[in-house]
């Protein structure tokens, strides 16, 4: 009689103190990175990419070790990643999930689309009112010019 036993590994290692980051499109996986500003961290950070996903097919994930985002740095990803959930973890235990959700207000992190805008020809921080969170439709503040999802450009 043969006993066929599976062999399970962690894609990712686990994480003992931080973040992780789970349920990012691969496709974006590094512009959460750089939204994050992940790069200037001094801690280690694993980056898991185009990794098996049973309901994306594929996805990414961050962790980040030492880390506790604020609430409103981790919300800007929802720009781009809406469906991304958040584990802090401390002593190897998941001790709070959170979604992400748009704030309010987008601060430098979006580029205007108009190119007469105070933003594109002064040396000062983009400004958008958040006016449909579920399009995500954005509005300067400055010039007022309306820009939808798909017309996004980060940073």
């Amino acid at each position: 009689m043969c006993v066929m036993t599976k062999n399970k590994e962690l894609q990712v290692a686990a994480l003992e103190n931080g973040t992780a980051i789970d349920h990012i499109p691969s496709e974006q996986l590094f512009n959460v990175v750089s939204l994050l500003e992940i790069e200037q961290l001094t801690t280690p950070v694993t980056i898991g990419y185009n990794l098996d996903s049973k309901k994306m097919g594929k996805k990414g994930i961050l962790k980040i070790a030492d880390k506790f985002f604020e609430e409103d740095e981790i919300n800007r990803i929802a720009l781009i990643a809406p469906q991304v959930k958040l584990n802090i973890i401390k002593d190897y235990e998941v001790v709070e999930k959170k979604l992400v959700s748009l704030p309010d207000e987008l601060l430098g992190i979006v580029k205007c689309n108009n190119p007469v805008c105070i933003t594109n020809n002064e040396p000062m921080k983009t400004r958008f009112k958040v006016i449909n969170k579920d399009a995500v439709t954005l509005k300067c503040q400055y010039c007022e010019m309306q820009i939808a999802k798909e017309d996004i450009e980060l940073l």
